[in-house]
């Protein structure tokens, strides 16, 4: 309740300052990624996890689609979640536009420790990712959380509806990247997590969740979703 009570207060607060906001350099996007580092990923998914999000940010189409942008550079960060209450800001933020900055963002990525972390509180990465966006040391046009797992949300202290809720009213949209372990279908006919991150994660302006076929296919599908997330007009 704590944290609840915290997160709040913190939302209560949040007030846009115009005049401050115009010293802040402008990007495209404020983009805080928000992946899954919960107990059930191993040593070398872990890595492969990393090298997925090195990989993608460092990746042509991606890049294209970041000097494509008005202002032609984004805003990143990451964000590792698992444990209730825990999720912690892995990188700080960066600001990509080239391939030299891109790079140092993959640098960092994957140098930086792994948070040591157990079960899946994923809306307590929101609740995480909402604070680093509203902390960004920029002014973005548009403010992204982008969260990644392979299991529903469970034992938040701040529930992932309530969470995304409340990121969505400060004016940040909440996409998610289900990463699938079997074969099974939600009532609607798509992969039964992709249809829990549709009701329970996902929300804000062209919110949307897209499945990955596994942790062999992490890197493909976080390539196609950031391309679609900083394109995105």
């Amino acid at each position: 309740m704590r944290v609840l009570r915290a997160f709040l207060v913190a939302y209560s607060l949040i007030l846009w300052d115009s005049a401050s906001a115009q010293d802040k350099l402008p990007v495209d996007v404020a983009l805080v990624l928000v992946v899954d580092a919960s107990g059930s990923i191993d040593t070398a998914e872990f890595a492969l996890q990393r090298d997925g999000i090195a990989g993608a940010v460092t990746d042509g189409a991606v890049l294209g689609a970041i000097k494509g942008g008005r202002h032609g550079r984004i805003a990143i960060a990451l964000v590792e979640w698992g444990s209730p209450g825990a999720a912690v800001q892995a990188v700080d933020w960066h600001i990509v536009g080239d391939e030299g900055s891109a790079g140092d963002f993959a640098n960092a990525v994957r140098s930086a420790p792994r948070a040591m972390q157990s079960y899946n509180a994923v809306g307590d990465g929101i609740v995480r990712a909402t604070d680093v966006i509203w902390a960004c040391p920029c002014t973005p046009t548009r403010k992204v959380i982008d969260v990644s797992g392979d299991n529903p949300d469970m034992r938040s202290r701040v529930p992932a509806t309530f969470a995304r809720d409340m990121a969505v009213k400060t004016g940040i949209t909440v996409n998610a990247l289900a990463i699938l372990n079997d074969d099974r279908l939600g009532p609607n006919g798509k992969p039964w997590l992709v249809e829990v991150y549709e009701r329970e994660v996902i929300g804000g302006f062209a919110a949307f969740a897209i499945p990955a076929q596994g942790r062999e296919d992490f890197a493909r599908a976080l390539r196609q979703k950031l391309i679609q997330e900083i394109a995105s007009r």
